[in-house]
């Protein structure tokens, strides 16, 4: 009775190996299928393209133009008046050293 369970055993071996196998396969393309159809619609977001015309420009426009930016160290004699710089000097090991010239 060996021979006979042993061919069953193997039988039922191969068919579930291949039902797993079969089941990876489905899994594998719904995955596929999940990833181009995702690509798809980052690929529909794109930006549109611009027009050949720019827009016009409106004189004063939105954006805050006084007080004018001022830069965050002034130049020297800008120092000279008074004027403070935004920030501190930077410490001495982040100073480069005074390139020789040659």
């Amino acid at each position: 009775m060996a021979p006979i369970n042993s061919k069953r055993t193997l039988r039922r071996d191969l068919l579930l190996a291949a039902g797993l196998l079969g089941l990876g396969a489905v899994v594998a393309i719904i995955s596929l299928t999940e990833i181009k159809a995702y690509h798809l619609d980052q690929m529909a977001q794109a930006t549109p393209e611009p027009s050949a015309t720019p827009a016009e420009s409106k004189p004063g426009g939105t954006r805050p133009t006084t007080p004018a930016p001022e830069p965050a160290r002034p130049d020297v004699e800008a120092q000279k008046e008074g004027a403070k710089p935004a920030l501190p000097p930077a410490p001495a090991e982040k100073v480069a050293p005074t390139m020789e010239r040659k």
